[in-house]
């Protein structure tokens, strides 16, 4: 009895450990996917401020939780179970499936590059969204969660290939964990984000001088934050849009791209203090390039050339 009893002690044990070393390995995992993703997770960062631009303070974190929770909705019910189903009976997909995305960050980056070079960057209304009615909110919610949709489906997926190799449980699992931590993430950020001019006007009234001093300097701040977010967030786009073309054509057989940014990382990486941060640099300059380039050719197609054909007279 007393030999059973240990035996199943021990059996019990064992499953402990094993359980336990399954969740370490999920939150590696998880983790891994996660840091893959870091570029668009940047991305989504720097554009989600911009739909609560307008709103009254008191609206700013009620309409944060709403696109936070759309945001969450998109990832759990609808690009989930896409992206398992996917992997599951059509792996080879991902990587065209990848190129898609990265083709369409490096078109959104290259857009807002030719937008500002050209001239053209769309109009907002100056007319405070409290004024312009409950739908405009309504709008706005809406439209910041579509966008939302399309930079969580690239996320989902980079981090789906990842772990591809998983089991589909654990695959089902560790990507649950990536979309609910990288949501928190984003939009514990950018709540952050926006209510901090007014943690800075609340910190500026007090009588305290040097809270008082803090806060003058946070309201100062955030406008330039909020412009250095709009030029990482395009970076990130360009960046993150060519690693995954970049990636892509080395899966589908063409590795002469990639093999070139390998030696030219290679040929720093030994320098003494600076090799890493050089070969980083490398890659992220290298990425951005193709991103560049080949959002370039699609902003050409989507809207330098149709300009210039309605702009030629009639014969």
């Amino acid at each position: 009895m007393a030999g059973g009893l240990a035996a199943l002690l021990d059996d019990i044990a064992a499953l402990a450990k094993l359980a336990a070393a399954s969740v370490d390995d999920v939150g590696a995992a998880a983790g891994r996917a996660s840091a893959k993703a870091a570029g668009v997770v940047i991305d989504d960062t720097a554009v989600t401020p911009r739909y609560v631009q307008g709103f009254t303070p008191d609206r700013e974190l009620p309409i944060v939780r709403r696109i936070a929770v759309g945001s969450l909705r998109n990832k759990l019910l609808f690009i989930l179970p896409a992206a398992l189903l996917l992997s599951q009976f059509l792996p080879w997909l991902l990587t065209p499936i990848l190129m898609v995305g990265g083709t369409y960050l490096a078109y959104e980056g290259a857009e807002k590059i030719w937008e500002l070079v050209s001239g053209h960057a769309k109009e907002h209304t100056t007319t405070p969204v409290a004024a312009q009615g409950e739908g405009t909110e309504k709008s706005m919610v809406s439209g910041a969660i579509r966008t939302d949709f399309i930079l969580s489906a690239e996320i989902m997926v980079i981090a789906l290939n990842e772990v591809a190799d998983e089991p589909f449980l654990s695959r089902t699992i560790i990507l649950a964990v990536v979309a609910l931590a990288i949501t928190v993430l984003v939009y514990g950020v950018v709540a952050l984000i926006v209510k901090m001019d007014d943690i800075g006007l609340h910190l500026a009234e007090r009588k305290n001088g040097a809270a008082a001093a803090i806060g003058r300097g946070l309201v100062l701040a955030m406008p330039k934050v909020l412009s250095v977010l709009s030029t990482v967030g395009i970076v990130a786009m360009l960046w993150v849009g060519g690693h995954i073309l970049l990636a892509g054509v080395d899966d589908l057989g063409w590795h002469a791209p990639i093999d070139l940014l390998h030696h030219l990382e290679e040929a720093v990486h030994d320098i003494p203090g600076v090799g890493g941060l050089l070969a980083w640099l490398i890659d992220t300059l290298g990425s951005a390039l193709v991103g560049l380039v080949v959002g370039a050719v699609v902003v050409a197609i989507m809207h330098v050339i149709p300009r210039r054909t309605k702009a030629e007279p009639a014969h």
